[in-house]
């Protein structure tokens, strides 16, 4: 049965579809006190799933790098991601959640007790009107210090501080360093500054997700003539910027409008990203 505007959320777990958001774990499963999950977000909106393929493909390389042994391939997974965009009426904003995580193991998970959810629920783009920003204290951690090669949920309460921190200052979100105090990314946005027309975006390093949506915008734009550098960038760098915007899953496209006391334009840079993306997404 198709579900409606109100159910909200759908999950396959267990081979089966489950109306709204199950229990899936025990209270000894090693995934809640050991924290061997991961899980990757892809987005389904006007009747498009932009990049979906490529999303199924990255759960399962978190799920390696963390120890975990994937229990079905990515297509497997992209087919019924599309089992669950059909579940909701046609156009929904839907945000799609495939996860792997350890049932069993002391310390290191247990591969062969590796378990798989599917989460979807209905979750509208945001309009792409911007946000604010400001530096935080926090920093991203080394490839050698946290397993930042996965989209694993133990890497998420650092970035949730960086938030904490940046709302408590009354900013919207954080431009985080890396461990060498150059620019990584915003909390959990991909960054990009623009100056006298060039696109500067933090060359990847290991220490944060070189991500899907990034790396989509940075073909789009080489392929319109605007020039993108991946190289490292200093924070000064950004307040001497004509143009901030970030890129990531949730959002896709938007505008960094504030960052510390220094505002910024909408400027012709993003709205060329921003339709290009969107035009590559609604082309299927």
């Amino acid at each position: 049965m198709a579900k409606t505007e109100t159910d909200g959320a759908t999950t396959y777990f267990d081979g089966a579809w489950v109306d709204g958001s199950p229990f899936v774990a025990r209270a000894n499963s090693h995934a809640l006190w050991m924290a061997s999950t991961v899980f990757d977000g892809a987005r389904a909106f006007d009747g498009v799933a932009p990049d979906l393929d490529r999303h199924c493909a990255r759960v399962i390389e978190s799920a390696t790098a963390m120890g975990l042994r994937p229990t079905h391939t990515a297509a497997e997974i992209e087919a019924l991601a599309w089992e669950g965009i059909r579940r909701f009426p046609p156009a929904t904003g839907l945000y799609i959640c495939p996860m792997f995580f350890a049932e069993k193991g002391f310390i290191e998970p247990d591969p062969e007790s590796t378990r798989f959810a599917l989460a979807l629920y209905a979750a509208p783009l945001p309009a792409g009107e911007g946000f604010s920003a400001c530096l935080s204290s926090f920093r991203r951690p080394a490839p050698d210090m946290a397993p930042t090669n996965a989209k694993a949920a133990c890497l998420y309460p650092n970035i949730a501080r960086a938030l904490r921190e940046a709302r408590e200052r009354g900013f919207e979100s954080a431009v985080v360093l890396d461990p060498e105090h150059n620019v990584a990314e915003f909390a959990f946005m991909n960054l990009f500054a623009v100056k006298d027309g060039v696109v500067a975006t933090p060359a990847v390093n290991g220490t944060f997700l070189n991500g899907i949506t990034r790396r989509r915008v940075i073909g789009l734009l080489r392929e319109a003539g605007v020039h993108v550098a991946e190289r490292p960038i200093a924070f000064a760098e950004l307040l001497e910027a004509d143009e901030l915007f970030c890129t990531g899953n949730y959002a896709k496209v938007a505008p960094c409008r504030r960052l510390e006391d220094r505002e910024y334009a909408a400027g012709p840079v993003f709205e060329s990203a921003r339709s290009l993306y969107f035009d590559f997404a609604h082309s299927g």
